[in-house]
This record gives C-alpha cells, sequence and structure tokens, in this order.
C-alpha cells in the first residue's frame, strides 16, 4: 500500500510539472491578427506621433494617438466589468534637458492596470512605445507614421489587453503605452520612477518595440524568428555582488537575463514553431530601449522585437531614393508576425501572472563534496519547487527535478563546480516563477 501512495504521489509530481494549460493556447488562438492591422492603420494615421507634435488636434499628432490609445483600454475595461484601471502618468521635461528636445514638453503615458486577485501590487508589464520620428529626431511637424516602429509594439499591447482582460490572475497585469522614447527613454523613466513611488513591486517589463517587420536587410525573410534582448546583471548591484561572481559565477544570470529564459521556455513549451534567440546584449548595438530605464531603476526587463530589421524603414523621411523607398509605413508591416509577437507577450504574462512569487533566497552549498545542495524560502501559494541547473556554457535551464513542496534538497552526483543552479517556485495549475539564482552560500 505504501509503495502504491508512493508511485501515486510520484505520478502526481511529474504531472504537475510536465502539464500545459489549455488555457494558454486558447490565449494563442484568441490575438487577432485583423484587429492588430486596424489599430496599427489608426497609430499610422495619426500622422506624426513625435513627441514634441501635436496635442490639440483630433486627428493629428501625439495627443491624438494618446486620447485614442486611452480610448481604447477604457473599451477594454468596459466590456470586462471595469477591470482595468485606466490613467495618464505624466512628466514635464524641459527644453534643453538633451538635445532633442527642443521645446519645453509633458511626456505623457497610457497605463491600463489590471489588478491581480492574490497579490494586487505585484506587477508585469508589457509596453510599446506611442511616439515615432523621422531622419531628423527634432523634427516634429513632417509625416511620420511609424507603422513598424513603434505602432506593432503599441498594437500589440493593446490587443494583449483585449485578450488577456478575459481571464482572473493572481499578479497584476499592466498594459502600458510610453511616451518619449526616440527623444531620450523619457516615458520609461518616467514611470519607473513612479512605480519607485507607489512602491509597486514589478516582476519583470517586456518592452516590444518593432514586432511587424519579416524583410531583412540582410535578405533573410522569416515570420518566426524574434530576438529576446537582456542585459547580464543589474546595474544596481552592489561592489560586495560583484565581488562574489568573480568566485562564484553568475556573469550572466541577473534577473533579466532569467525573464529572457523564462520567455524563451514558454514560447518553445506552447510555440514550438516560434524561434526565439536570446541576445546577450542590453539591446541592439550602441542603441537603446524603453525597459533599459526599468533596468537602470534594478527592475527585470526585456526588449522583444523582429529578427530581420530593414534600416531603410526606420527613423526615415518619406522618400524614393536612388530606387529604394525609404519611409516606415504600413506595407511593410506583416501583421500575421505581429499577431505571432503579440502572442509571445500574452502567453508569459498570464504564465508569470498566475505562477507563485519566486523565492526571495536560494542558498547553495557542496563546495569540495560530490552533491550540489540547496535551500530555498517557503513561498506563500507554491505547491512545491524545482531545481534548475545547466552547464555553465549554455544559455538555457536544460536540467530540472520537481523536488515537492520542500525548502531543501541534495542533488546526488551532481557536482557543484561544473553547473549552474537555480530554484523555480510552482504553483497548483503547474505555472512557474521565473528562476532565482542562488544568492547566498552555506558550507
Amino acid at each position: 500500500m505504501k509503495k502504491l501512495l508512493f508511485i501515486g504521489l510520484l505520478f502526481i509530481g511529474l504531472n504537475l510539472t510536465a502539464q500545459t494549460d489549455s488555457r494558454i493556447y486558447d490565449i494563442i488562438n484568441a490575438v487577432s491578427a485583423e484587429r492588430i492591422e486596424s489599430d496599427i492603420t489608426t497609430l499610422a494615421n495619426f500622422g506624426t506621433r513625435h513627441t514634441l507634435s501635436d496635442t490639440i488636434s483630433e486627428t493629428r499628432g501625439i495627443g491624438a494617438a494618446r486620447r485614442w490609445i486611452k480610448s481604447e483600454f477604457d473599451k477594454i475595461s468596459a466590456d470586462c466589468s471595469n477591470c482595468l484601471n485606466v490613467f495618464y502618468q505624466k512628466d514635464l521635461v524641459k527644453k534643453g534637458e538633451n538635445q532633442r528636445i527642443v521645446k519645453d514638453v509633458w511626456v505623457v503615458n497610457v497605463v491600463a492596470i489590471q489588478k491581480g486577485t492574490k497579490y494586487p501590487n505585484r506587477y508585469i508589464i508589457m509596453s510599446g512605445d506611442i511616439d515615432s520620428r523621422v531622419s531628423d529626431p527634432t523634427d516634429f511637424e513632417s509625416d511620420s507614421p511609424g507603422a513598424n516602429d513603434n505602432a506593432s509594439g503599441m498594437a500589440g499591447t493593446i490587443e494583449a489587453a483585449r485578450v488577456l482582460s478575459k481571464y482572473k490572475f493572481e499578479s497584476s497585469v499592466i498594459y502600458l503605452g510610453l511616451s518619449g522614447e526616440e527623444q531620450g527613454l523619457f516615458g520609461g523613466k518616467g514611470l519607473a520612477a513612479f512605480a519607485k513611488e507607489k512602491g509597486w513591486d514589478i516582476i519583470g517589463i517586456i518592452n516590444n518595440d518593432m514586432i511587424g517587420n519579416i524583410k531583412g536587410v540582410d535578405g533573410v525573410v522569416s515570420n518566426r524568428d524574434f530576438r529576446i534582448f537582456s542585459e547580464p546583471v543589474p546595474p544596481t548591484e552592489t561592489e560586495r555582488q560583484r565581488r562574489a561572481r568573480r568566485f562564484y559565477g553568475g556573469e550572466v544570470d541577473g534577473i533579466s537575463r532569467q525573464l529572457a529564459r523564462y520567455v524563451h521556455k514558454t514560447t518553445k513549451t506552447y510555440m514550438p514553431e516560434m524561434n526565439p534567440t536570446m541576445i546577450y546584449r542590453l539591446d541592439r548595438f550602441g542603441r537603446g530601449g524603453h525597459h533599459r530605464p526599468f533596468n537602470d531603476a534594478g527592475y527585470a526587463g526585456i526588449r522583444i522585437m523582429e529578427s530581420h530589421e530593414n534600416y531603410t524603414q526606420q527613423h526615415q523621411d518619406i522618400r524614393v531614393e536612388n530606387g529604394i523607398a525609404y519611409g516606415d509605413v504600413l506595407e511593410h508591416v506583416n501583421f500575421e508576425y505581429a499577431k505571432k509577437l503579440t502572442a509571445v507577450n500574452a502567453i508569459n504574462l498570464a504564465s508569470i501572472a498566475w505562477a507563485p512569487p519566486a523565492p526571495e533566497t536560494v542558498e547553495i552549498g557542496g563546495i569540495v563534496e560530490p552533491s550540489a545542495k540547496l535551500k530555498w524560502n517557503k513561498v506563500d501559494g507554491a505547491r512545491g519547487y524545482k531545481i534548475y541547473w545547466r552547464e555553465t556554457t549554455s544559455p538555457t535551464w536544460d536540467n530540472s527535478r520537481y523536488v515537492g513542496d520542500l525548502t531543501e534538497a541534495t542533488l546526488d552526483g551532481i557536482v557543484i563546480d561544473n553547473y549552474f543552479f537555480g530554484v523555480a517556485s510552482v504553483g497548483a495549475d503547474g505555472h512557474e516563477s521565473m528562476v532565482v539564482f542562488p544568492n547566498k552560500i552555506f558550507r
């Protein structure tokens, strides 16, 4: 009888960690390319969404664009019994703050919060950028439709809100339209400071910037490849933490890199036709995106975007030159591809928001021993825990062991010197927190 009970418990444990959630497939199927196309078209038709452009007109400029975005979030909220708290968050940026701020301007973000049922102060964020630009970053009057950069990311964020507002989550989800990206990442700076002031516990931000182009300047055409950019370790880490890394490792195991791995794993589990590539870099070479201000504030943040860019369609005056049509216009956007990357975002938002919090403390031991040992704090809402490990040169968590509702475990025969380790909490429905890299040593 005891043997049968053990086998039954083992089966439950294995099933818990091996199962997939049918709701995730429902979310994927609910994302609409037609709605995304309609929203990108609306945003592009505002003419320009330059941060310094018109704020009075109802049909042109960033003012009209952000009012329309807010109205869409308001409609979504009305359809889900006012499940979203929709508001503007703004900061005044003075002329001369940098060379791209040629007059005083209010940088206004549009925020829609879907409150969690159990952890309302824990937030996972999806963002897109509202603003656009042409060749001259100070030209706020010329047509700048910004169809891919970044009406695609903004439309994806609105569509994710439409789909996920039909569900209840334990943690809160924020759908965010950020302004001022092209002028110096001012919207992200303002919202990150706002979050600090409010004491928000931000799990991470998934920033979407250009998710609609499939024809690269490199000649590659692909509607399945996409990149996940993440920094290796937070810039806010202490000198003590930097010194410890020299002896214990963790150069590529900061919180943003764990968020990138989470997105990679979830995508390969539920959308195996997609080809996510983790880029070990904060952003494209020498360039920046709106996840960076959140990284600067100590939050996990990544950028999701197309793999194959076309630079003739970015930050360009609309023109034909030497037979090349320049400009970020609608005809270059692939709406089915934008749908896929929107689905990637939506399933990761849902998985994280359905999962229990991650352990705060993970201790590791086993120095000069034949086995690795781990301890972690008990997490409210966790049904059990999963230990992950990988070879030190591997980008992904390749090995795992579900250990049930324990707070310590030993991996017999796994030598601590040869692998990196981490621990995730697991909820009743199998959704996992992000992996936590060890932050303490015991002997």
